[in-house]
């Protein structure tokens, strides 16, 4: 019978035609092709040329099972909405390569039952890891230590310092959005934020006045925390207009916030950004591109924590100890609602 070769083939080479065609054993070919160190480099090359002769690609899950791994990932979120899970699960997957890495998505709704309820659930199907993706950037308490797989946590820390957690550096973002303002020429710069119940309010507000105080300048006012609401940005701006009507620049603690700031200013005759400069945080596309003009904002790159994550969860599964937060630097997109002063 005529060796056949891959262009002629009607049907996917098997592992054993590969072995056929090198001249060896099965058990040979699976362990060239799986990187084992048993096998003779001159063997090894020869079973490789075979197998790209074939055109033959390795099953899986075969390889998966040869490994010990099944070639997929849980990813548990708590955020309803997918505001932040969704870019972060979107990074990940660009991390894990399309098609090499399936990803499990589950939302516990902020509930610590059905949380463990998932966690169970993805181990039953023998994940290899776990992404943990919280819905606010205040610590949360860990999974624990017992699982028997490795875990990463994104956007939300673990309380666990032994854990591997992934944020965005929201007091480096409040930084540079100050820093952005003060390069426009802004110097009258009043800060209007979400609940300071959350820890990304405090901490942008934090980076805000450390960037202030850096310049020589103060801020117009105490930092205003309220609700993460259009709602409250419109009250807390009438309030700041009627005590500080030489305010030049309102940075504001979401995008939210920022639409209602800038309603109230044009209602009250401010031009943006002539007269008054305004900025946001998220860069939520929906409102930043429909805002008038369209709203710079500081973008957390959610994407590249969970690219981040995803790495770190590689790391993890090969054997390396990492522990504790890494904060990834964040970003200013400028768009029509900042400009420097002529």
């Amino acid at each position: 019978m005529a060796q056949a070769t891959g262009p002629s083939r009607s049907y996917p080479a098997t592992l054993s035609d590969v072995a056929r065609l090198a001249g060896v054993s099965v058990a040979t070919a699976s362990k060239a092709l799986n990187g084992r160190s048993q096998v003779r480099a001159e063997t090894r090359q020869r079973v490789i040329d075979a197998a790209e002769r074939l055109s033959f690609r390795p099953n899986q899950l075969a390889r998966g099972l040869l490994a010990g791994r099944t070639g997929t990932v849980g990813l548990l979120t708590s955020d309803l909405e997918g505001r932040f899970s969704i870019p972060i699960l979107m990074g990940a997957e660009d991390a894990f390569g399309a098609g090499e890495v399936a990803v499990f998505l589950c939302d516990a709704r902020g509930d610590a039952i059905r949380e463990q309820h998932h966690v169970r659930a993805l181990l039953g199907r023998r994940v290899d890891g776990l992404i943990v993706v919280g819905s606010r950037t205040d610590p949360r308490p860990s999974l624990g230590r017992e699982l028997p797989v490795p875990v990463v946590y994104a956007y939300a820390p673990s309380q666990d310092p032994a854990d591997v957690s992934i944020v965005p550096d929201n007091v480096g973002a409040g930084r540079i959005a100050v820093e952005h303002l003060l390069a426009c020429g802004r110097t009258r710069i009043a800060h209007i934020t979400g609940d300071p119940g959350y820890l990304a309010a405090r901490d942008r507000a934090e980076g805000a006045l450390t960037a202030l105080a850096d310049a020589g300048l103060s801020p117009v006012g105490e930092p205003r925390f309220g609700a993460w609401s259009e709602g409250w940005g419109r009250a807390a701006t009438a309030l700041l207009l009627d005590r500080h009507p030489d305010v030049d620049a309102v940075l504001c603690g979401s995008d939210q916030i920022a639409r209602g700031v800038m309603e109230v200013l044009r209602e009250r005759g401010h031009r943006v950004p002539e007269d008054v400069a305004v900025m946001g945080f998220d860069n939520w596309q929906v409102l930043t591109s429909g805002a008038r003009p369209p709203l710079t904002s500081v973008d957390m790159n959610f994407e590249q924590v969970g690219r981040a994550a995803a790495h770190a969860l590689f790391g993890a599964i090969d054997g390396g100890r990492r522990a504790g937060v890494e904060a990834l630097p964040c970003r200013v997109v400028i768009r029509g609602s900042t400009a420097a002063l002529s």
